[in-house]
C-alpha cells in the first residue's frame, strides 16, 4: 500500500511539474503577446490590433488548457515549438546546449572521481580516518562561489586560463574544477566516512586472518560501502545540473542551464521550457540509473530487504570552532549595521579598503562593509524563514511516509537553482520567489528524519502501554509522538540554516533573488563581477562570508554529531524517565 500511494505522489507532482512547465506562458502574469511584440519589434507600439495579431500567431487567443495540450501533443512528436525572440526552432537550440553541458558534467564528474580517490585512498591503507576537514568545506562550498575565486585568482590574478567561452579543452578546465571540487568532497566523504566502520566488521578480521590480500580486503570493503550509497551519488549528479546553471553564467559556457537562465531574463517561454524539460529529464534519468545500478550491485537476495550500513564513526569538532567562525560573521555584520548601505558617493567609486571603508567601495561608491551587514537580514533572515517553512512541512508529512517519498522523488530531482528559473518565470525575480523556490524542494531530508522517528516512537514499549491503559489517539499523538519527534527535527533543520541560505545566495548570484538595488550576498558578489579586476576587494568580501557561513555548516554539524554520538547524559535520562513516568499517569 505504502509503495503504491509513493507511485501515485511521484506521478501527480511529475505531471504538475510538467503542467506548470507547459502553462508557464500563462503563469507568468505577462502577456505573452506583449513580449513577443517588444522582441519582434521594440519600436512598435503595443496596440489591441498588434496585440491580437500576435495572439493569432501564436495560438495564445485559444486558451490555456489548448495551449497545453498543444504543447504536449509537441513533444510528443518532438517539437518543442519556435523561440519568441529569435524566431528559430527550439530544439536545435536546446540540444546544442545539452551537449555542451553533458561535456562539462563528464569533465566535472571525472574530477569529482578523482578527487574522491585521493581521499578515499588513506583510509584504505590505514584502515581508519576519514576524509577530514577538507572534505567536509569542498562538499560545503557552493559551486557559484568555487567558480567566483577561481576565475578571480587563475583567471585573472595569475593568467593561467581563459575565463570565458568554450573554445577548446583549456576552457573546460576552471568549469570543471568549480562544479568537481564539491561533488568529489561529498563522495570522498561519504565513502570514507563509511569505510571505517565496514573495515571494523567480522569477516573483515576473517580474511585478514586467512592470509587474505590487502588489495582484495580494500576491494571487498568498497563493494560493501557502495550500494546503500548509491542513492546519494545519484543526488550528487542531480546538483550538478543545478551547479552547471551557475558555473556556465560565471564562465559564459553556452550550455543548457545559461540557456535556460538567458530565456527566463528575456520571456523567451518556448525555450525556458524547453530547456527547463531538459534539465528536468536530466535529474530524473539520473536517478532512475542510480536506482538500477543499487538494485544491480544489492543482486536478487537483497534487492527487497536492502544492505545497511554500520553507522559511521562520528566527526567531533571541538565547539571553539563553530563559535570563532561565528563571532567574526556577527562582528562584520554588526559593524556593517552601524552604516547606511545605500548612500552614493560617486566620487570614491571603487575605493581601495581604509579607515572610512574598512572594505572598500562597489562601482556606485557604496560602502561594502554596510551593504555586507546589511545583507545578513536579507540572507540569513529569509533562510531562517525557509528553514521553519520547511520543518513545518517535514513535520507534517513525516507522519505520512508513503506521500512523502513520491513527492520527494521528484523534489530530490529538482535543484534550487531550477526550481528558482520557474518560479521567476511565473512570478518574476524577487527575493519571495526564490524563499518559495529553495522552500519547495529543502524539506525532503527533514521529512525522511521525522518518517523515521515516528516509526521509532511508535513502536516503543512506553506506547504499547500508553495503548493498552486506553489513552486516546489524540493524547498520545500530542503528548508523546510530536514533542518527541519535534525537537530533533527541529535541531536537524537549524543545522541546514546555513546551506539554506547559500542557496538563496546563489539564487541572488544568477539574478533570481533579491533585486538592486538590496543588499543581499549573492546579488553583491554578482554585482562585483563586473568590476572585479580593478576592485576584488568587492568580491572578496560577500564571498568570505558565504565561505564562513559554509564553514560554520560544516564545523556546527560535526560539533553537533559528536554531541549526538556521545548519548543522552544521565540527567537527560532522568528527565525523559520521569517525562515518560508522568505522561503514563496522566493517561491512566
Amino acid at each position: 500500500m505504502r509503495r503504491f500511494a509513493a507511485g501515485a505522489t511521484r506521478a501527480v507532482c511529475l505531471l504538475a511539474v510538467l503542467a506548470a512547465v507547459g502553462l508557464l506562458p500563462w503563469l507568468s502574469g505577462r502577456d505573452p503577446a506583449l513580449t513577443v511584440l517588444r522582441a519582434r519589434s521594440a519600436e512598435q507600439e503595443p496596440t489591441e490590433e498588434a496585440l491580437s495579431a500576435v495572439r493569432r500567431d501564436l495560438g495564445l487567443d485559444a486558451g490555456p488548457l489548448s495551449l497545453l495540450g498543444d504543447w504536449a501533443a509537441g513533444l510528443v512528436r518532438g517539437d518543442l515549438g519556435t523561440s519568441w525572440v529569435s524566431g528559430t526552432e527550439i530544439l536545435p537550440s536546446v540540444l546544442s546546449g545539452l551537449q555542451v553541458s553533458l561535456g562539462l558534467m563528464a569533465a566535472a564528474l571525472t574530477v569529482a572521481v578523482l578527487l574522491a580517490v585521493a581521499l578515499v585512498a588513506p583510509v584504505l591503507v590505514r584502515g581508519r580516518g576519514s576524509a577530514g576537514a577538507f572534505a567536509a568545506m569542498a562538499a560545503a562550498v557552493p559551486e557559484f562561489l568555487l567558480a567566483t575565486v577561481a576565475l578571480l585568482v587563475c583567471g585573472v590574478w595569475l593568467g593561467w586560463l581563459p575565463t570565458s567561452g568554450w573554445q577548446g579543452p583549456e576552457y573546460m578546465v576552471l568549469p570543471a574544477l568549480a562544479l568537481g571540487v564539491p561533488a568529489g568532497g561529498l563522495l570522498g566523504r561519504l565513502v570514507a566516512d563509511a569505510l571505517p566502520a565496514v573495515l571494523d566488521e567480522r569477516w573483515v578480521e576473517l580474511w585478514r586472518g586467512a592470509g587474505v590480500s590487502r588489495t582484495r580486503i580494500a576491494a571487498a570493503a568498497l563493494r560493501r560501502v557502495v550500494p546503500p550509497l548509491v542513492p546519494q551519488f545519484g543526488m550528487v549528479a542531480v546538483g550538478l545540473t543545478g551547479g552547471a546553471v551557475a558555473v556556465e553564467a560565471v564562465f559564459a559556457v553556452p550550455g543548457i542551464g545559461r540557456t535556460a537562465l538567458g530565456a527566463a531574463k528575456s520571456q523567451d517561454l518556448p525555450l525556458l521550457q524547453g530547456s527547463v524539460l531538459a534539465l528536468l529529464a536530466l535529474g530524473l534519468v539520473t536517478g532512475a540509473l542510480a536506482a538500477l545500478v543499487r538494485r544491480r550491485l544489492l543482486g536478487p537476495a537483497l534487492r527487497d530487504a536492502g544492505l545497511a550500513l554500520p553507522p559511521p564513526r562520528p566527526v567531533r569538532a571541538h565547539p571553539a570552532i563553530p563559535v570563532a567562525l561565528a563571532a567574526v560573521l556577527l562582528t562584520a555584520i554588526g559593524w556593517g549595521l552601524l552604516r547606511d548601505p545605500y548612500a552614493v558617493d560617486t566620487t570614491a567609486r571603487l575605493a581601495s579598503p581604509s579607515w572610512a571603508n574598512p572594505l572598500g567601495t562597489d562601482g556606485l561608491g557604496r560602502d561594502v562593509l554596510a551593504r555586507l551587514g546589511h545583507g545578513a537580514a536579507a540572507t540569513v533572515g529569509t533562510a531562517a524563514a525557509v528553514c521553519l517553512l520547511s520543518l513545518l512541512a517535514g513535520l507534517a508529512l513525516g507522519f505520512l511516509p508513503g506521500v512523502a517519498a513520491g513527492a520527494a522523488d521528484i523534489a530530490n530531482a529538482l535543484p534550487p537553482v531550477i526550481v528558482g528559473i520557474l518560479v521567476a518565470a511565473a512570478a518574476g525575480p524577487g527575493t519571495g520567489g526564490a524563499a518559495l523556490a529553495v522552500a519547495l524542494i529543502s524539506w525532503p531530508p527533514l521529512a525522511a528524519h521525522a518518517a523515521a522517528l515516528v516509526q521509532e516512537v511508535r513502536a516503543s514499549a512506553f506506547l504499547t502501554a500508553q495503548r493498552a491503559i486506553g489513552a486516546p489517539p489524540p493524547w498520545i499523538l500530542t503528548r508523546h509522538v510530536l514533542p518527541s519527534v519535534a525537537a530533533p527535527v527541529a535541531r536537524h533543520a537549524l543545522l541546514r540554516l546555513p546551506g539554506i541560505a547559500l542557496a538563496l545566495a546563489s539564487l541572488g548570484f544568477l539574478g533570481l533573488g533579491a533585486q538592486p538595488p538590496a543588499p543581499e550576498w549573492g546579488l553583491l558578489l554578482d554585482e562585483s563581477r563586473a568590476y572585479i579586476e580593478r576592485a576584488p576587494w568587492a568580491a572578496l568580501a560577500p564571498a568570505v562570508a558565504l565561505a564562513l557561513l559554509a564553514g560554520l555548516a560544516v564545523s556546527g554539524a560535526a560539533y553537533a554529531q559528536g554531541r549526538a554520538a556521545k548519548g543522552p547524559t544521565g540527567r537527560t535520562v532522568r528527565k525523559e524517565t520521569a517525562r515518560v513516568a508522568r505522561g503514563a499517569a496522566v493517561g491512566a
